[in-house]
């Protein structure tokens, strides 16, 4: 079967150079990658192939994972879930008291995740809420709307990425940080639009809206991290 060339995904990362992206990956990501979320990335391959490039890459797990345990991170929430590898990694950095609220309109690809998780034995930590993002948002502001989260981790629904920014500014606490992912969106943020594939183009425009009004505002603290596809770290200040 011919691959659909108006919807392949490109490869997740901003950096071009395939050696050097080998070298990051074979030198330091793999060898620290834990078995289960091995088995997850590599089962995640097998049965979506293209599109487990929706996944965040190994790399930008480890850093995840660290920046939750220096911040000492108990309470977490994630919006956007897809079989769940920046899930099971946020699990394994948690502390055994630790919980995630895990939001996600695609039950059946986070199904296929459980198995490893459990397997990790942490599925313990995880609510997951089949749910629209902001409609999920909207009712957990609504049962309780004092900010409660230490740590958010955006990736799903790129052109409302703003608008669960103002949402997440309620349920974090100030101190707490929300991360946004894709951010750079394949380096095509800094390319005309007449070079994006046309398919990428709305996605490419939000962000970059995004990331205009986070550089601009006066409540929050950030810093675009360079990995992967660009995690963009907002620390709540008011």
């Amino acid at each position: 079967m011919e691959p659909d060339m108006e919807n392949l995904i490109p490869s997740k990362g901003i950096l071009k150079n395939e050696e050097l992206k080998k070298y990051i990956f074979e030198t330091s990501a793999y060898p620290r990658e834990h078995e289960e979320l091995k088995k997850l990335r590599e089962a995640t391959v097998h049965k979506y192939g293209n599109l487990s490039e929706m996944e965040v890459p190994v790399d930008e797990g480890h850093f995840l994972s660290m920046l939750i345990k220096m911040m000492n991170a108990k309470n977490t929430l994630e919006l956007g879930v897809f079989t769940g590898y920046s899930l099971l990694t946020t699990a394994l950095a948690l502390p055994e008291d630790g919980r995630i609220t895990a939001i996600d309109i695609d039950k059946e690809a986070y199904e296929m995740g459980l198995e490893f998780i459990k397997n990790a034995g942490i599925d313990h930590k995880i609510n997951f809420i089949q749910s629209d993002g902001l409609q999920a948002l909207d009712k957990l502001l609504s049962e309780n709307p004092k900010p409660e989260f230490d740590f958010a981790f955006v990736d799903a629904d790129k052109p409302n990425y703003v608008h669960a920014l103002e949402r997440l500014m309620k349920l974090v606490k100030v101190g707490g940080i929300i991360a946004f992912d894709n951010t750079l969106w394949f380096g095509f943020v800094a390319e005309e639009e007449e070079t994006v594939p046309v398919h990428l183009r709305v996605n490419r425009k939000a962000l970059m809206e995004l990331n205009k009004r986070l550089a601009s505002d006066p409540r929050i603290e950030i810093s675009q991290v360079s990995i992967g596809d660009g995690v963009t770290l907002c620390r709540r200040l008011v």
